[in-house]
């Protein structure tokens, strides 16, 4: 499990800045229920990593709230090499806990499903929260020049960050999962280069976005049958094309594949400059997508978002990627065996952290015969 090599210079690594969903996932497995796995993701938060695992230098931009969740999430980006500069933790923040418990149905096909409930007290797990426009035009200053800036979730503080970063020569990549408000959603696409999204959760875009100034890129995926893009290349607008998705070599999860996907899209079209698609050829575009699809393949051969960082070394992987893209077959793939020290499930939500909860919590528990780390009530 080693992280990619660091030999090239750091003023030549590209740097990717993004701000959305950064979240402590609580991976529960039903081949192994006593060992959970606590890693950074959420949207924001996977793409990032992957593209720290690809070599860039990433920094999120989050809004956090001190506690054992999030000490657990900051010390698993630190794991992988990702800057934790722009992540404030207070008390008006808040760490999105996301629960997701992976199991086969009665036919052996794996399935997974997300929880915002606590597994240990039923109470709701905390949500997300933007970073405010005024800590955000605090930030601008800081950011440097990126070469990427991403962002999934639409707000004020995303937007004027997404703005700066454009103007100071970045490609934006946006992935909305909704169009929750259509106005800043207008702002977010006319900023874009690059909108990724899913056309199970967005399936009709609003009316009157405006073609001409929006998106270089368009790219609309379809799960398992693969995805469809356009570009405007060289000032035209190119008819739809369609990508069968590359098939996995082992089936293990699908959760996480599309932030794979991205991270592919951003590291192939984006090696060295922001700006490509005045030399951009049909070839090379397909090739960026294609690598994209590649490495989702390669994710669903593992459990969890970002799985198959934790149990193959890198070496490993890029040999497993050459091989999808080369003949759809990898080497080695996927071992179910849990990238986690601790036994039962620890108490993140701060419905647990009151002390005289943890007794009626911990009789709960038995009751369900569920395990649980009585420790941890005592370290807080």
């Amino acid at each position: 499990m080693t992280q990619p090599s660091s030999s090239t210079a750091a003023v030549a690594t590209p740097l990717v800045v993004g701000t959305g969903l950064v979240a402590l996932d609580v991976v529960l497995s039903k081949s192994q229920p006593s060992n959970p796995r606590y890693w950074a993701g959420g949207t924001c938060g996977n793409v990032l990593t992957i593209l720290r695992y690809l070599g860039w230098r990433s920094s999120p931009i989050a809004r956090l709230r001190p506690g054992g969740a999030t000490n657990r999430l900051l010390t698993d980006l630190s794991r992988w090499g990702v800057g934790c500069e722009f992540v404030s933790v207070a008390d008006d923040g808040s760490t999105p806990i996301i629960v997701q418990r992976i199991g086969r149905n009665a036919a052996g096909e794996p399935y997974h499903t997300f929880s915002w409930r606590c597994p240990n007290c039923g109470s709701r797990l905390p949500s997300y929260k933007p970073v405010l426009a005024t800590e955000a035009a605090a930030i601008v200053s800081g950011l440097g020049k990126p070469r990427v800036f991403f962002l999934d979730r639409l707000s004020r503080g995303a937007l004027v960050l997404a703005k700066a970063a454009s103007e100071a020569g970045a490609a934006v990549v946006f992935e909305p999962s909704s169009v929750s408000s259509p106005a800043m959603f207008r702002e977010a696409w006319v900023l874009a280069d690059v909108v990724k999204y899913s056309h199970e959760r967005l399936q009709e875009l609003p009316e009157d976005l405006d073609s001409a100034t929006g998106p270089k890129l368009l790219v609309e995926t379809h799960g398992s049958e693969g995805l469809r893009y356009r570009a405007r290349l060289r000032g035209s607008r190119t008819k739809w094309q369609r990508l069968d998705a590359l098939e996995a070599p082992i089936l293990r999860d699908a959760a996480g594949a599309g932030d794979w996907c991205t991270a592919g899209i951003i590291h192939k079209l984006f090696p060295k400059q922001s700006a490509v698609w005045d030399k951009l050829t049909d070839k090379t575009l397909r090739n960026a997508i294609r690598y994209g699809q590649a490495l989702a393949a390669w994710a669903c051969g593992f459990e969890g978002a970002r799985g198959g960082m934790y149990e193959v070394e890198h070496a490993q992987f890029e040999r497993d990627v050459s091989a999808i893209l080369r003949d759809g077959a990898a080497s080695a793939i996927g071992t179910d065996r849990p990238d986690s020290t601790s036994a039962g499930i620890t108490c993140l939500c701060p419905s647990c952290e009151s002390p005289d909860r943890a007794a009626r919590i911990v009789r709960k528990a038995v009751r369900r015969n569920v395990p649980l780390q009585v420790s941890s009530f005592a370290s807080r």
